[in-house]
């Protein structure tokens, strides 16, 4: 048993479970999706598909080894063995969510709809799963390493990002702070900072690139559309909506991070100052006055199976 490999199935709510323990029963939730003109039917079959994918991708696991299957909810709090290998079924959203919390675990990435979902991180369907699995173990297959983000702060806390990080505020205020660049520092007032990853570049950071070019009418700006590599050894650090002031500045607005070149941030917020990953704000660091933090590249990469 000692041998036996050990599998962990990732998979997380679908709209119609969340809808019915919002209305508490599936007829109000009926009631609910079709008063605003929506079509309950895509709820059901969205739902009824999903639970047929997981549970195929179940059946195929529990052939090949022991299984825990893992509600996206427990993710934080679940403590993952090194040589876990997570098969992760669901939207990107949930692979980048799955991917901070492991220890450069070998994932294997399901797309439970082709139809619904693009899918950029979900290079497999179900049916798949049995010859990846089987390449997997064998040590057949390669992997797509995805550099992660890591933020440390003086206070003891650690929050890992694939995608990125957001530092600022917790409402819509402005943020104050002073930031540190390398050797260059300046205080500043914004809507807070995006680091992007490279897995990262092509979203949040491509809003922020299109507001931009829209505000100062060039025709191109950098890194637009395409991003850069996933398993680049840079981050990239962004201030949106810097204010310009007589105490604060809006020259380091936009840098790369690296194993040269570092990031800090020194809180000057006396309250709902936080640092959230991946679009999770429930999920949050404080950082309020007295914090600060360092931004870096996590020693750690993700694996993604190709």
């Amino acid at each position: 048993m000692e041998n036996t490999p050990r599998f962990v199935l990732v998979y997380r709510k679908t709209r119609l479970e969340e809808l019915i323990e919002r209305f508490n029963t599936i007829q109000q939730a009926k009631f609910y999706v079709e008063q605003s003109g929506s079509s309950f039917y895509d709820y059901e079959l969205e739902h009824a598909l999903y639970e047929v994918r997981v549970e195929h991708s179940r059946k195929t696991l529990v052939a090949a080894g022991r299984v825990q299957k893992l509600e996206r909810s427990l993710l934080p709090s679940y403590q993952f063995n090194a040589d876990d290998i997570v098969v992760v079924i669901g939207q990107d959203g949930l692979v980048a969510n799955t991917l901070k919390y492991l220890k450069g675990n070998s994932v294997i990435a399901l797309n439970p709809d082709r139809k619904r979902w693009d899918g950029v991180l979900l290079p497999f369907v179900s049916e798949d799963l049995p010859l990846v699995l089987s390449d997997v173990l064998a040590g057949r297959r390669e992997h797509k390493a995805v550099t992660l983000a890591e933020a440390t702060t003086n206070d003891g806390q650690r929050m890992l990002a694939v995608n990125d990080l957001f530092i600022g505020p917790k409402t819509h205020t402005s943020a104050r702070y002073i930031i540190c660049w390398g050797e260059q520092s300046e205080s500043q007032s914004s809507s807070g900072i995006i680091v992007s990853t490279g897995l990262g570049s092509t979203g949040w950071l491509q809003s922020l690139l299109a507001m931009a070019k829209g505000i100062s009418g060039q025709n191109s700006v950098p890194l637009e559309g395409s991003g850069f590599a996933w398993d680049s050894p840079q981050l990239i650090y962004t201030v949106r909506e810097p204010f310009p002031s007589q105490q604060t500045g809006t020259t380091l607005v936009t840098g790369t991070v690296d194993a040269q070149q570092t990031l800090k941030i020194e809180s000057l917020m006396p309250e709902n100052g936080v640092i959230f990953s991946d679009g999770i704000e429930s999920d949050f660091l404080a950082f309020n006055t007295g914090c600060s933090v360092q931004i870096g590249i996590a020693p750690l990469q993700g694996r993604l199976v190709v």
